[in-house]
């Protein structure tokens, strides 16, 4: 029997029960669903599940946060609800049903170059230790780089150039792959369209700015002629091409016989795919491509770049959140393409830093809660080194104020960024990290724009926090230890009461009420765990185990429920101050019944009852011990 039966339980009922359920996998720590209908899910019921450590919405799934056991939850939640699990892509397609078009597109951009960015953040990585070596003369009186003096970091720098080189020059290649991967057509004909973008025999994109209109190499077709240019770390061409490729595969493989599809299909798509992309797709994304950056340069690079700055740093974490921040990698690897470096890439890594030190706080204001700094400990870790989604989803937008004093330090720390040029290489890793593929020159500019990055979210968060966390656990402290009277009239001691069993506290503690109003309401949120037959007794059990019993009346069982109106049944919540019954007070005097009615802590707490003689609806009378 796994250890998250009761759970995993717990949590399918919670979520909407299994006809709810479209779809469910899992990931290194986190339940991912897609449910048919999102809002049956009860957000607050589970996070407090002991296991579920946080939730959030993300791309049409809803995840909660178990841990490291996930895969043990899972697999007790897979038990419990019959329900079987499927891969994470299968996920994720069920999900896109739930999305609007925009996210579509966000999402399978995002999708596209995922695979490609470990190769991305490898050669960026790689192009800011060359320059390290071959760039900054920090020796010989700042005459000479370690590469000029070494023959073996010389050695070093050329052949990090050859990884560096396949990453950016052959980019094209990567991102057709990626593109019919996720399309489901021909891989191998993805990548040899890729390296028909970038073949030797092309001139060089690079080289194609200082070359004479004259002496770019063509194919002369004799009624038309097209410039053999190559399109090396072109991302808009690509990706065209990529597209142009996946519909006419699947167009051929449409209308193709069965017999010779093994023919016509590759064929037929390959040689229209690369015809297209040299004549018409590659010129039309490479004017796109110039075109987007040279907005994004002049944007970074004006008499405003700090406004320009100051907003992209406040709202990059809000970008994470719907998805649309997918769409820098492309603006970033083009810039870098067009450039040399890119500006955008030092304020996304900032950011990152940014929330990480806001979940930071978290952690020192939340140092006695030990469930939080499950959840926050390790979302700080991973923030600091990229990964913003557990810090966003698991910390931050729960309390929010966290989540704006990042954008907030965000923002600072951007504007220092692009104000002193601060440039990067390529796309690096995130955060903390993210200073290895600053250019040299930039690095310093960089470290001070990090440490604003670290304070500010930092000293906001504490500041705020400490104000705002302690207010609401006072409140929530003061809820928990009061209780509001279901019952109106005249306050008398439980010892009072004629029957024994209540005035001898045998079932608990509590007080009684002579009632003067017929109404009874529900003492706090909870839910309804016993009705008498008879409508004169009800038993409600609030959420951290509280469970009161409240008794209309002295032997009104008698009365077989006449008098008396029951307006809620077992199992269901209720909120208080909600009417769950009402007594006919004149019907119960009629017949000679005391009106005296207890109301008795059958969970056992001690209680202090207020000094009151009269007690209204939903007015404090007790204190819980």
């Amino acid at each position: 029997m796994g250890k998250f039966r009761q759970d995993a339980s717990e949590l399918l009922k919670e979520v909407g029960g299994k006809e709810n359920i479209q779809a469910v996998t899992h990931c290194v720590t986190r339940m991912r669903f897609v449910l048919v209908d999102p809002d049956k899910a009860d957000v607050q019921a589970i996070e407090k599940i002991p296991s579920a450590k946080g939730t959030f919405t993300q791309s049409g799934q809803f995840q909660v946060i178990i841990g490291n056991e996930v895969q043990e939850f899972y697999n007790d939640f897979i038990e419990i609800s019959g329900i079987e699990g499927v891969s994470k892509d299968q996920v994720k397609q069920s999900a896109k049903s739930q999305q609007t078009r925009l996210q579509k597109v966000m999402s399978d951009l995002g999708e596209i170059f995922a695979p490609i960015i470990p190769a991305l953040i490898c050669g960026g990585l790689i192009l800011g230790f060359r320059n390290c070596i071959d760039a900054i003369e920090f020796f010989e009186n700042g005459t000479k780089t370690l590469v000029e003096i070494s023959q073996f970091w010389a050695g070093v720098d050329s052949f990090l150039w050859l990884i560096g080189e396949a990453v950016f020059h052959f980019l094209p290649v990567g991102i057709v792959w990626s593109i019919t991967k996720k399309m489901g057509t021909s891989q191998i004909l993805g990548i040899v369209l890729g390296i028909t973008l970038v073949s030797p025999q092309l001139l060089n994109a690079y080289s194609v700015a200082s070359t004479a209109a004259a002496d770019i190499p063509v194919w002369n077709f004799g009624f038309a002629q097209v410039q053999m240019i190559g399109y090396q770390a072109q991302v808009i061409p690509a990706i065209l091409a990529g597209f142009a490729l996946v519909y006419f595969e699947k167009f051929f493989r449409k209308i193709s016989p069965a017999a010779i599809s093994m023919i016509i299909v590759p064929f037929c798509s390959l040689v229209l795919a690369v015809l297209v992309a040299h004549t018409i797709l590659g010129p039309i994304g490479w004017v796109i491509g110039d075109y987007i950056s040279n907005i994004v340069w002049a944007g970074l690079t004006s008499s405003v770049n700090w406004l320009f700055a100051g907003v992209f740093g406040f709202l990059y974490a809000p970008l994470v959140i719907t998805g649309l921040h997918h769409m820098t990698n492309a603006i970033d690897t083009q810039l870098a393409s067009s450039f040399g470096g890119t500006i955008l890439w030092p304020m996304i890594a900032l950011s990152n830093i940014a929330q990480g030190s806001a979940v930071l706080a978290m952690i020192v204001l939340q140092k006695d809660n030990e469930d939080a700094k499950q959840v926050s400990i390790p979302a700080c870790i991973s923030c600091y080194l990229g990964v913003t989604e557990p810090a966003l989803f698991g910390v931050n937008l729960k309390y929010v104020f966290p989540f704006v004093c990042g954008m907030i330090g965000s923002s600072i720390a951007a504007i220092i960024s692009v104000a002193t040029g601060t440039m990067a290489a390529s796309i690096g890793v995130g955060g903390i990290p993210g200073i290895l593929s600053i250019l040299p020159q930039y690095m310093l500019n960089f470290f001070i724009a990090m440490i604003v990055a670290i304070v500010i979210p930092f000293g906001l968060t504490y500041i705020v926090g400490k104000q705002k966390l302690t207010h609401e656990d006072n409140t929530e402290v003061e809820k928990e230890l009061t209780f509001v009277s279901p019952i109106q009239g005249k306050v008398m001691p439980l010892t009072e009461v004629e029957d024994q069993v209540f005035s001898q506290g045998l079932m608990g503690e509590g007080y009684a009420v002579d009632l003067t109003n017929g109404e009874v309401v529900a003492p706090f949120d909870g839910e309804v765990v016993m009705t008498f037959p008879t409508k004169h007794a009800y038993g409600l059990k609030r959420s951290d185990g509280v469970e009161v019993l409240i008794h209309l009346g002295m032997d009104t069982v008698e009365l077989n429920g006449e008098g008396f109106e029951c307006l809620v049944e077992v199992g269901q919540q209720v909120q208080q101050g909600q009417i769950i019954a009402k007594v006919d007070l004149d019907y119960v005097r009629s017949h000679h019944k005391s009106l005296i009615s207890p109301v008795v802590f059958t969970s056992g707490q001690h209680i202090e009852l207020c000094q009151k003689e009269e007690v209204q609806l939903n007015q404090n009378i007790i204190q819980i011990a």
